[in-house]
This record gives structure tokens, sequence and C-alpha cells, in this order.
């Protein structure tokens, strides 16, 4: 059985819409949990989808953000395996996840969707190849819950970050599946960039210092502040970029450390996937030198993971044997690998985006292998 978990704020009919677009998936065994995030007035939902798909409302008294997921995975019933997390404005599109689901690996905690963003016609940003974006992924209840859940001190912004760190360090994996398709349709109305990115360079700071490893940490705390002042300078939030960083700054030492081994870590951050798939390249056709294109989130990990396999990263794009896809953000670098698959010099840094790009597809198993 599958359960659904949307929390909801103010947004009667964006609740409307993500019942209709369950309601189109068809007939199948699964309940949905609407967590009501304290709005002004009550959220309503029928008991029932003409397709027999259950539904209940849990009102909070209190916006709990996305901690509300917390109270919607514990309300839903106790056969749900499976727990699909949406946003209000994110549905999947088919069925075809269920089977998918059904063959995961039993140390799999996680299955990413492929997450689109039809108003804008690319794919959605931010995660990792293994951390996931909450509104489209499907958690196994048990770890889920044995992990803690979200922590309700990030509000929304990078709790996914957290999770999924917690998730690895309890020795599970999260995982890519093509078939799980979720369109966002990402209401953009009323977006307070200031408050954004208050959130956002304290709660990936946090991340970084409660798991990073020492000799890693320092660097990473750097990088989260320097990649969060430059998007603030472009949004122009440059105020509630400041108030999150003091903020950081007089919290970080209570945090409490996990650090992660050395492995773990890279695999966090993207580097083990992008040495993988950047080995696996020179396998196929050996490069001495490489330049980076179209950089993005993590691209210092590219850059490592280029220099591991043997290639030396420069910046002349005409000279260079390969050209790297600087980012290890799943939706911008499926995208940018499939508008590249015309150029034989470039690489995608993880071996999905390479498959999409080489293939335009991925077969049912998700397992098509590499051209040649």
């Amino acid at each position: 059985m599958i359960g659904y978990v949307a929390p909801t704020r103010n947004r009667p009919e964006r609740v409307r819409a993500l019942l209709e677009a369950i309601e189109r998936l068809g007939p199948h065994r699964a309940e949905v949990v609407l967590v009501d995030n304290a709005s002004a007035e009550p959220i309503r939902a029928p008991s029932m989808l003409s397709t027999g798909v259950a539904v209940r409302v849990i009102r909070l008294e209190r916006n709990r953000a996305a901690a509300a997921r917390n109270d919607g995975v514990l309300a839903l019933d106790p056969s749900c395996e499976w727990v699909v997390m949406l946003d209000d404005d994110s549905a999947p599109v088919d069925l075809g996840f269920l089977p998918a689901l059904r063959r995961q690996g039993g140390d799999v905690a996680a299955v990413m969707a492929d997450i689109h963003l039809p108003r804008a016609g690319a794919r959605e940003q931010g995660g990792l190849p293994e951390v996931f974006i909450g509104c489209g992924v499907a958690i196994r209840r048990e770890a889920f819950l044995a992990c803690g859940g979200y922590d309700a001190a990030f509000g929304y912004y990078a709790e996914e970050y957290d999770l999924s760190a917690k998730l690895l360090i309890a020795g599970w994996r999260v995982a890519f599946e093509p078939e799980f398709r979720v369109d966002h349709l990402k209401v953009l109305e009323g977006r307070d960039m200031d408050l954004i990115l208050h959130r956002l360079v304290r709660n990936n700071g946090w991340v970084m210092q409660r798991y990073a490893p020492e000799w890693a940490r320092s660097a990473s705390l750097a990088d989260v502040k320097s990649r969060y002042k430059r998007i603030a300078e472009r949004e122009w939030a440059l105020p509630g970029y400041g108030r999150g960083l003091r903020e950081l700054n007089k919290t970080l030492w209570v945090q409490e450390r996990t650090p992660m081994a050395r492995e773990l870590w890279d695999r966090f951050t993207g580097f083990a996937a992008a040495h993988a798939a950047l080995c696996a390249a020179q396998d196929r056709s050996p490069f001495r030198t490489a330049a980076l294109i179209r950089p993005g989130k993590h691209a210092g990990e590219v850059v490592r993971a280029i220099e591991a396999s043997g290639a030396r990263v420069i910046d002349d794009v005409e000279e260079a044997e390969a050209l790297v896809l600087g980012t290890l953000s799943p939706g911008p670098l499926i995208d940018a690998a499939m508008e590249c698959s015309g150029d034989l010099r470039v690489v995608a840094p993880w071996s999905v985006a390479q498959r999409y790009a080489e293939t335009g597809t991925l077969a049912a198993d998700g397992t098509i292998p590499l051209a040649g």
C-alpha cells in the first residue's frame, strides 16, 4: 500500500488540483494524508476519491512547515510501506512508479523522482545523486520513522539534505528512478526571497556542520556562504542572507556533529557518482584534459572527480579534449546532458545523465548500458 503525504497552507485550490491529479492516476491501493499547516480557513477534502483512494486531512494548530510531513507519516495506515512525499503543487503523472518501487533493493530507503517543471520546460533544480527533493520522493516508512523524519528546526529548505544524510549514516541508499515521473507546477506567488536566502544559508550551513568530516568542514561551510551570497546578490536578497548568516554563526556550535566517513561523504556530496562516471568515460574514450561547462551545484566536486580520473582541468574549452558538465544537481544535469548529446566531447558526471544523453531515455529497469 502507498501513502501520499502533502503539507499545505492557505491554498485550497492547489489541494483540489492535487487530489484531481491523484484521481487521474486511476485505481490503486493508496491513501492520501493532507497536513493543513494552520491555514486561515481549514482545508476541506472528500474522504475518498472516485478511484477508491482514501483521503484524510490533519489540521495542525501551528505552521510546522516541512516537519508537518512527520505528522502525515505518523497518521498513515501502518500497512503503507512507501510514503510518496509531495508538495500541494506536485503530483506523479502515472502509476509507473509502483512496479519501480517493488523492484528496489532492500537497502534503498528513498527513491527520487524525475521531477519536471511543465511551466518552465525543464527539470527541477536541487538535490544530488543521493540527496532527494521533497516534492517528489518515495521513502520507506520504516526508514523515515527510524531516522526521526524531518528536523523541525529547518522550516523549509535543505531539510531533505539533513534527512538524506541521516538515512545514509543509518546504512541506507538513495536511488533515482526514471519511471517515477512527477510534475511540479511550482507556484511562485508570494515567495519572500529574503526569507528564502535566510534559510538557505543557515540550513545548508547546519548540514555541513553536522555531517562534514573535520577535514572538509571549514571548506564546505565557506562554500555554502559564498554560494548563497552570490544567489542573494542576484535575487536582491542580501538583507535576508545577512540575517541567515548571523543566525548560522550563532547556532553553529550547538549543532550535534555526526561526521561522515570519507566514503560516505563522497556519496553524499556526489563525488562518488562523478568519479565513477568520469572513470567510465575515460575507459570508453580516454582524455587528458577537460574543461568545465555549465557550472552549477557542487562544481568543485566535479573538478575533483576529473582530476581523480587522471585528467587535468583547463579553462580553454576549445583546447580541452573533453567538456564536463559542471553540476551534480540531477535535474539540470540531465537537461544539460540531453541538450548537449550531439557533442561527442561532452561528458556527464553522473551515469544516469550520461545514459539519457546517449539514448534519449532509459529502459524499464533504468539500466540501459552505455553506448559502446
